[in-house]
């Protein structure tokens, strides 16, 4: 039977424009003026301000009310004086002038060139193949990942040879070409199926010495006990001194694990960083900027207002008119959100990196990370009375340039642990002086984690064994065992 009830509920929805601000707060410099450009493509409505004056009201923005945007409107009913005024840029801009007439942006040109696959199969060419020779070869080349390697088993090869490419061919034929044209292809190590293998090819690669053949035979025959450091039980296996050992670690140690990343024409540039912020040191005080040196200043577009004003003017109205205006109406709206929108975003970023800086003051004004004190996102949460999820925003992908070089913001967060007199302090510096112990181990005998554990507390950090270990591989540090050299 069908029944009626009448339930209450009380549901939270965040609204396009609070989805668009959220998308463009997390966004980064660089990011953020791509997606400036995008918009400006988009929207007719937008446009920049490079020929407008800097004397401007922010009437546009203020009279717009989006409560009616879902409503059905007729064209008549629109009041066309909301979207006119004399001056038609808002008065918000999107460059602030934190830069001199002076300072000029500078790009670093870099060279094109071919790609790193394009150049294997470029080598190609110099063997004589026969053309399903040649098709196994080229496909075995473009099964390379960027590190160098093959990592697909060969029958998933040799199948997807038959599927994609028509040759019918065997697991035989396919190591055959791999063995014989792949690995001799330049850089010397490319193709091999796993870092043995790789290291292999390297040194079959090089003129043969007593050095290089013991090394061979030692990762052909013993290479579990050659990367877990067994050098005791390497020595007994092969009859070698601790002299001949350490020449043998030195000759594996040159050789290189990722052939693929090393070749010198491929395609992969360093990301330039451009901070968000700029925390300057002026008389003994810090003063904090935001980059927006490469923003446009944004306002509503001349003609798009002069076409509202050209249908308010006209005696009567065609239903294409009318047509017109609901368009320009829908173009104008979206250009005052994504004004306003970049008006909050730009607050927004002020006012939390404002209190990251004024809680950290200590560290921005000396650089010394011992004075970085425990902060979590909460705490500045708390503080400017906004979401930890916008401060996360905020803090994940952005840049600050201080006196003390350019710093991810995230790393100014950190837990905080309690020393041997009470008093609260970050993990990053636990951590730091964790490194440093490591770093100044004897490494003959590396310390254990019970063993850091103790020198830490003598310096005044109570610390468990199972907390060093934590910290410890947050910091890619490997266990005693794997930190032993031979000196």
């Amino acid at each position: 039977m069908l029944k009626q009830s009448l339930q209450f509920k009380l549901l939270q929805k965040l609204s396009p424009q609070q989805i668009q601000l959220m998308k463009l707060i997390q966004l980064p410099t660089q990011a953020f003026e791509e997606r400036l450009k995008q918009e400006l493509e988009e929207n007719p409505a937008l446009d920049d301000g490079k020929e407008e004056t800097e004397n401007y009201d922010d009437d546009l923005s203020n009279e717009y009310d989006d409560d009616n945007d879902s409503e059905i409107i007729n064209a008549d009913d629109i009041n066309i004086d909301e979207y006119l005024s004399d001056d038609e840029v808002p008065s918000y801009k999107t460059q602030a002038n934190n830069y001199s007439a002076d300072d000029e942006e500078k790009n670093v040109p870099y060279e094109a060139g071919i790609s790193f696959h394009q150049s294997l199969k470029n080598q190609l060419n110099t063997f004589r193949l026969t053309d399903d020779e040649f098709t196994i070869a080229e496909y075995l080349v473009g099964s390379i990942d960027d590190s160098g390697y093959i990592r697909r088993e060969i029958i998933d090869l040799v199948d997807d040879l038959a599927f994609s490419a028509n040759v019918f061919t065997t697991e035989e034929k396919v190591i055959e070409i791999l063995t014989s044209v792949v690995h001799n292809l330049d850089p010397i190590g490319i193709g091999a199926r796993d870092l043995k293998e790789c290291l292999i090819i390297q040194l079959k690669s090089k003129e043969t010495n007593k050095i290089r053949t013991l090394a061979i035979d030692i990762l052909e025959n013993a290479f579990d006990h050659f990367v877990k450091k067994h050098y005791e039980k390497l020595q007994e296996k092969y009859g070698i001194t601790e002299e001949e050992l350490k020449l043998i670690n030195t000759e594996i140690s040159k050789l290189n694990p990722k052939p693929g990343s090393s070749y010198s024409g491929n395609n992969k540039f360093a990301e330039q960083i451009v901070p968000d912020f700029s925390i300057k040191i002026i008389d003994g005080e810090l003063e904090l900027t935001l980059n927006s040196r490469n923003a446009p200043e944004l306002h509503i577009s001349k003609e798009y207002s002069n076409m509202m004003r050209g249908y308010q003017e006209a005696t009567t109205k065609s239903q294409s008119q009318k047509d017109a205006v609901f368009f320009i109406k829908q173009k104008l709206d979206a250009a005052k959100w994504f004004i306003d929108a970049i008006k909050q975003r730009q607050q927004t970023l002020l006012v939390t990196m404002n209190a990251i800086m004024h809680y950290q003051y200590d560290y921005f004004l000396t650089g010394d990370e011992r004075k970085l004190k425990p902060m979590i996102l909460k705490d500045i949460a708390d503080q400017i009375n906004m979401d930890i999820s916008t401060v996360s925003r905020v803090a994940n992908s952005k840049y600050v340039a201080t006196p003390y070089g350019t710093k991810l913001i995230k790393e100014f967060f950190s837990e905080s642990m309690k020393n041997d007199q009470g008093e609260d302090v970050s993990t990053k510096e636990i951590k730091n002086i964790l490194q440093t112990v490591i770093a100044e181990e004897n490494k003959k005998r590396p310390l254990t984690d019970e063993k850091l554990a103790e020198i830490l507390k003598e310096k005044g950090y109570p610390i468990a064994r199972r907390t060093i270990a934590k910290y410890r591989e947050q910091l890619d540090l490997p266990v005693a065992r794997l930190r032993k050299e031979i000196l």
